[in-house]
């Protein structure tokens, strides 16, 4: 579906509601298409009350929901999916949370198989816009 950024937060917002925990999260998408944003809107959502700001350099940021923890996790910058283990992947993926991941190819076959895909892309005549498939 093409979004608008209110109705990308808004449907973001949605999501963060109905999520419930363990669930892993795989967004997807060219830089500047709005994964940080739609980030930000399900963490609104979850009950996240504090800022929710990009771990490009972090790669982790753990913040505490109204019922559970949400990991943002931006890995960008990993090389090879055997550097998860350097930012405690396994331990983060056997916990009662909700993880968000930015940029998921990156985990390759460390990303869990039932990870909900997002995928996030530009609109080439509708700049405004965002695509948005999910499932």
């Amino acid at each position: 579906m093409a979004l608008e950024e209110s109705e990308l937060e808004a449907w973001g917002e949605a999501f963060g509601r109905a999520a419930t925990a363990p669930l892993t999260v795989a967004i997807s998408g060219d830089l500047g298409a709005g994964k940080t944003t739609l980030v930000r809107a399900i963490c609104s959502g979850a009950g996240v009350r504090e800022d929710v700001t990009s771990p490009t350099f972090a790669l982790v940021h753990q913040y505490a929901g109204a019922r559970f923890p949400v990991y943002h996790l931006d890995l960008y910058r990993l090389a090879r999916p055997d550097e998860l283990t350097n930012i405690g992947w396994d331990e983060i993926a056997a916990s009662e949370a909700l993880i968000l991941i930015e940029w998921p190819e990156r985990a390759g076959d460390r990303l869990p198989g039932d990870a909900v895909a997002i995928e996030l892309g530009h609109i080439s005549d509708e700049p405004s816009r965002r695509l948005l498939v999910a499932g």
